[in-house]
């Protein structure tokens, strides 16, 4: 379980590929957690075991395939800055919003608005558009931000971004044509999942 509030960036220094999928080695930098072996870090939003920590702290992150077709972990190469966020407790402020960690889909950058109001627009998958709720949550490369207009007919969604997100996250530096990872708010899928298999037989 995760809060969508973002404690790093880090820096993939490696990408090793493997029989079992790809071993991802990433530099936290100033990243003030001291992740152990077994901990759950969300990468980008998509929560990853740590398998080993160097000498220099450098994490180890063991992606099997199923996860690199279904995210952007699949395209991360060396130099790709990463959100990093450790694993919430019940000690954890909640300031963001129930993140699991488990990516719904990949949306796609269409449009950046850098004058006044910093704003993405991301194109999503139609299986994920009946969650996206206005001024619901939503989290974009494990980051927690609020749904600023959606649009089910262009199957769009808006997010404004503040200085601080912009600052301590990855999503400044996006474009036009790049991928995204995309969780649902957990609620508006138990809600949507209930109402199309079960609301109808009971009336």
């Amino acid at each position: 379980m995760f809060t969508g509030l973002i404690h790093g960036m880090g820096l993939v220094r490696r990408r090793e590929e493997r029989a079992g999928g790809a071993r991802l080695v990433i530099d936290p930098g100033d990243w003030c957690e001291k992740p152990g072996l077994g901990d759950s870090i969300a990468v980008n939003g998509c929560c990853l075991t740590v398998a080993d920590v160097g000498p220099h702290r450098e994490l180890f992150f063991d992606v099997i395939p199923q996860t690199l077709s279904r995210t952007t972990l699949g395209r991360l190469g060396p130099g790709r800055k990463v959100n990093l966020e450790a694993s919430a407790t019940p000690a954890t402020a909640l300031g963001g919003h129930f993140v699991q960690g488990h990516v719904d889909g990949v949306g796609r950058v269409t449009r950046v608005i850098r004058q006044g109001e910093y704003r993405v627009v991301v194109a999503v998958p139609a299986d994920l558009m009946p969650y996206m709720v206005p001024r619901g949550s939503v989290a974009v490369e494990g980051v927690s931000l609020t749904l600023a207009e959606v649009d089910p007919q262009a199957g769009t969604f808006d997010i404004a971004l503040i200085p601080t997100t912009l600052e301590k996250t990855n999503l400044s530096d996006l474009d036009v044509g790049d991928e995204v990872n995309l969780e649902a708010d957990v609620i508006a899928k138990t809600v949507v999942h209930y109402l199309a298999h079960y609301a109808g037989v009971r009336g």
